[in-house]
């Protein structure tokens, strides 16, 4: 796992909340931090390649282990 600037542990929540705490939390990150987001909805893998695409920033890492998935965010 890469470093990361900001982790969100958006575990137990589902589709659209896991993609609005993260935007909240990109916010937070200047151009070119990193945001870990781990979740448990198993839509947020599409949603999150979906939102990288619709805002501009960079899906670096999407993976999934034991039921929890594992994204990673840059800022553009």
């Amino acid at each position: 796992m890469a470093d990361f600037d900001l982790e969100l542990d958006a575990s137990g929540l589902n589709c659209p909340l896991p993609i609005l705490r993260a935007k909240k939390s990109l916010a937070k990150l200047e151009g070119g931090q990193v945001l870990h987001i781990i979740a448990t909805d198993p839509g947020s893998v599409k949603d999150f390649e979906a939102f990288a695409k619709q805002t501009g920033n960079t899906l670096m890492e999407s993976k999934e282990d034991g039921g929890k998935f594992y994204f990673l965010i840059k800022k553009s």
